[in-house]
């Protein structure tokens, strides 16, 4: 009988173990390698993200309502087609990142959001390189003793960018403007240190001028 027992203990591990083993699989299939995956059947607040930046970028037309379904399934689809993404439809690590939405953290996702923005509105029909720029100068000021040392802070300073006052930092945000944000706080500075830069044809503050000139991109120049 002991025997018996036994046996029928180490079965029983062996069943749990059998169980743990699927169900480890199964989470490391849902959310991949490098963190959380998002796809059909997902729903929150990262979902409704997607397919707010999705919809800005015109791959998704459907409601923003925080649930991973069909249509979002085949707007993400699109998004990995038209970025050399593999086009399973589900958002992992490469498509999160690529959507600009980091797998580290939620503070990161945010800074690109709002630094896109603020290129879109400053630098919309700019060549690509000083859309990049002008996200350089935001990442300038905040390493600047004489500025704030946030993303939110450099942006909303009061008078620091006109885009604020006058209503385009409100605007619709161009798909290109996410790419500059990203590659700024990757480390790209075509900008070369600047943590100034003026539209010489509309400037009305004659100071601007008298700062040291580094390159001009586009319409701007841009200075130290």
């Amino acid at each position: 009988m002991r025997n018996m027992n036994k046996r029928k203990l180490i079965l029983a591990l062996a069943v749990i173990f059998a169980v743990n083993i699927g169900l480890i699989s199964v989470f490391k299939v849902v959310t991949g390698a490098g963190g959380a995956a998002y796809k059909r059947g997902s729903s929150g607040d990262t979902v409704k993200e997607i397919q707010t930046r999705l919809s800005q970028w015109g791959y998704y037309n459907g409601a923003l309502d925080g649930i991973y379904g069909s249509a979002t399934e085949s707007a993400v689809r699109r998004f990995q087609k038209a970025n050399g993404l593999t086009a399973d439809g589900i958002c992992g690590e490469k498509t999160m990142e690529a959507i600009g939405i980091s797998p580290g953290g939620e503070d990161y996702s945010n800074d690109i959001a709002l630094l896109a923005r603020l290129i879109s509105a400053e630098a919309r029909g700019e060549p690509y390189t000083g859309q990049v720029a002008v996200g350089a100068v935001v990442l300038n000021r905040m390493e600047h003793p004489s500025f704030p040392s946030t993303m939110a802070g450099v942006i909303y300073q009061k008078g620091a960018f006109s885009c604020i006052d006058d209503g385009q930092f409100d605007e619709p945000v161009a798909e290109s403007a996410y790419r500059a944000a990203r590659d700024a706080m990757n480390g790209w500075d075509p900008s070369g240190g600047a943590i100034y830069y003026f539209n010489p044809v509309t400037a009305t503050n004659k100071w601007i001028w008298s700062r040291p000139l580094i390159v001009t991109i586009g319409k701007h120049r841009f200075c130290s």
